[in-house]
């Protein structure tokens, strides 16, 4: 954050680090590669669960083609059995034809089978399960699959295969699929990289370069933003970029200048009162004159003479005093309008005060700040000329609503532009300017706003609003 104070340190600008691990660039080419893993674990099951089918079809053409060729040649020899059962893969089988007894191949035929499955009415979650089950599984065992030929659909075919084949083969595809999944992974994360680098990355840094760099000397108008032409949101980001910093620069030099003139103000203030203050010491003695004539002249004289003097003091302390402190505590609205009629009586002398309070109005707030706030709005109605001020106190869902309506003449367009502006709001004559702006900003210290509800010929409404 950029200090807008000139009369402060500069602020040390902060250096960009540029880790691979933890860059951007990185974590998308990470998140890339992590997102395409995980995607191609939701393929991975689905394949080895089809080239599970895919194996066991193969030994059903296989072995349907053994029985052929042994039929054909009319051959029933064991050995001769045994080899083509072995060239098949398969340690026994069994055929069933339409219109034909079942025939059944197998000298080497174990016994018992511990796992048979049917493939013909087996579901897609099933068929995943067994075949990561046949991986997973660390004993040799003989299995049994049941199907349909794929030489002709009618025939049923039964084979009895030895496990270990079927596992490795299921290892080996897996790896490959890992393999071809990981090379997919890193090209694409690669391609991904290099363009995000180029669309987003490269920019992003031109940016918090920029950033950087002006955050270092602000006023340097070689350090704004120069936008490019891009039309996307990069190219907004360095526009806006540029138009914040332009304004930031205006901002400070402004800041700057009114700096100057405000300690120029000050010490002239300062000197200005001292002068004032010997003037008034000799306006007291001519109005303490025997000449009745001398005494009328001087009392005019001494009424500007502290009208000045009062103004200089507002202005030397608007400008030492900071921001007011809060100090909130609960406050008895009767009494403390009670008061506030008490402090105001020289004022209120051509003046009717009226407040109304509702029986119950519990208040926490300042009551410091808000008696200024509210003493100064019923200073200035009776100064300029309202007969009639009414104070009213209203709670609501969002706090307190304070409402102050008198019926002088209503303010000038003029000051209604810079109503809460310093030395620029005043609507009479002599006036400082100082008072709105000092009694809002006690008002947003606390959380709340002062605003002109309206304005008219008849009367002026401001309304002081608290928070809960």
């Amino acid at each position: 954050m950029v200090n807008l104070d000139p009369q402060s340190e500069k602020p040390q600008a902060v250096k960009p680090q540029s880790v691979f691990f933890t860059g951007l660039s990185a974590r998308l080419l990470w998140l890339t590669v992590a997102f395409i893993m995980l995607c191609e674990v939701f393929i991975f099951a689905p394949s080895i669960a089809r080239f599970r089918v895919q194996y066991f079809e193969m030994k059903f053409e296989a072995a349907h083609l053994t029985l052929t060729a042994l039929e054909a040649a009319d051959m029933v020899d064991p050995e001769l059995q045994r080899r083509l059962l072995n060239q098949a893969g398969v340690l026994g089988m069994t055929v069933i034809r339409p219109s034909m007894p079942a025939r059944t191949l197998g000298p080497d035929m174990p016994a018992r089978i511990p796992l048979l499955f049917d493939l013909r009415d087996a579901t897609p979650l099933s068929l995943i399960r067994d075949a990561l089950t046949c991986m997973l599984q660390s004993k040799d065992m003989v299995l049994g699959a049941t199907g349909w030929s794929p030489t002709d659909p009618e025939v049923l075919v039964e084979v009895i295969v030895p496990e270990p084949p079927l596992r490795q083969a299921l290892i080996d595809y897996g790896l490959r699929i890992f393999l071809l999944s990981l090379l997919i992974s890193v090209v694409t994360a690669a391609l991904v990289y290099l363009s995000m680098q180029w669309l987003a990355v490269r920019p992003m840094r031109r940016l918090t370069a920029n950033m950087i760099s002006f955050q270092g000397a602000p006023q340097d108008a070689d350090k704004v933003m120069q936008p490019g032409d891009r039309r996307d949101e990069v190219g907004i980001a360095e526009r806006a970029l540029a138009d914040m910093q332009n304004q930031l620069r205006t901002a400070l030099t402004q800041k700057e200048r009114l700096a100057g003139v405000g300690t120029a103000v000050t010490k002239v203030s300062h000197d200005l009162k001292n002068i004032l203050a010997t003037a008034m010491l000799e306006s007291d003695r001519l109005d303490k004159s025997d000449d009745p004539e001398v005494r009328r002249m001087t009392s005019g004289l001494v009424k500007a003479i502290d009208r000045a003097i009062h103004l200089c003091t507002k202005t030397l302390r608007f400008v030492k005093e900071g921001p007011p402190r809060v100090e909130r505590s609960d406050i008895e609205m009767n009494s403390f309008f009670g008061e506030i009629q008490t402090g105001l009586a020289p004022v209120l002398e051509n003046c009717d005060l009226t407040v109304s309070v509702p029986p119950s109005c519990p208040t926490y707030a300042d009551s410091d700040l808000l008696r200024r706030a509210i003493e100064n709005l019923v200073r200035n109605a009776a100064e300029a000329g309202a007969s009639k001020i009414a104070i009213s106190v209203e709670i609501d869902s969002s706090g307190l609503c304070v409402v102050v309506t008198d019926n002088g003449p209503g303010l000038p367009a003029k000051a209604l532009e810079n109503l809460f502006v310093p030395f620029s709001g005043s609507a009479r004559s002599g006036g400082s300017g100082l008072g709105l702006p000092i009694s809002r900003e006690a008002i947003r210290a606390q959380g709340g706003d002062m605003v002109l509800r309206q304005s008219t010929e008849t009367g002026a409404v401001f309304e002081i609003r608290l928070p809960d």
